[in-house]
């Protein structure tokens, strides 16, 4: 004999395919709200050609963006290209970025790459994922950053709040940065990926933020399946 409550509504389970489709079709809302706020969202960092936007996210790493900018206005003015950067030797660089994080480490850093560039790539910062890696202090997110903005290609740079965001909404679970970018790429329409990383972090750092979320003007709030929300 059957037990239990025969008035119970029975659970309905949607097949796989439904359940991408829908999705895939949040992911689609998401990022048509985030667009329509910020139609052109724009890096916060300032640069004023490929060079100086390589130098200046491989000196945001644990330092933001604010901060680099502060140091970098005076520096760019001097040295926007590898050759002018190479010449002004480590200790000057240092110098000039020594209100940044981890500066001795990250003036190495940008020295050694402008000397590559300039005996490597004729000054140029190539527009390749491996010749990018391949150069002193930048990794996967900074070729990702440098790919997207400077050339346009459609990469997702996964810094902390995208990393935050990502998790918490939830649009792409995982516990490393690439196991969130390649959740990230598989749930992106296509016409979103190339503004998507700067449209999740600027939603990270001015509204999902990580101790109080700004959940009550928050524009995707009600697609948001964050359990712990401020309220209104």
């Amino acid at each position: 004999m059957a037990r239990g409550n025969p008035a119970a509504s029975p659970v309905v389970r949607r097949p796989p395919g439904a359940a991408k489709a829908a999705e895939l079709a949040r992911a689609e809302e998401i990022f048509a709200r985030l667009a329509a706020a910020n139609p052109e969202p724009k890096s916060e960092l300032e640069y004023v050609n490929p060079f100086t936007l390589l130098v200046a996210v491989v000196l945001s790493a644990q330092a933001t963006d604010a901060g680099v900018n502060k140091a970098t206005r005076a520096l760019f003015a001097v040295a926007d290209t590898p050759a002018k950067m190479a010449a002004l030797g480590e200790d000057e660089l240092a110098e000039r970025i020594k209100t940044i994080g981890l500066y001795r480490t990250k003036a190495k850093n940008v020295l050694a790459l402008s000397k590559l560039l300039v005996s490597s790539y004729g000054g140029q910062v190539p527009p390749d994922r491996d010749a990018l890696e391949a150069l002193p202090g930048v990794g996967r997110k900074t070729a990702n950053v440098v790919l997207n903005v400077a050339f346009g290609a459609s990469t997702l740079a996964v810094d902390t709040h995208v990393f935050r965001v990502a998790n918490r909404i939830p649009l792409a679970r995982g516990k490393t940065p690439r196991e969130v970018e390649d959740g990230l790429l598989k749930i992106i329409p296509a016409r979103f990926m190339r503004h998507a990383h700067h449209w999740l972090i600027l939603h990270g750092r001015y509204i999902c933020k990580a101790r109080t979320p700004e959940c009550p003007r928050c524009p995707i709030d009600d697609l948001c399946r964050y359990k712990d929300k401020t309220p209104a």
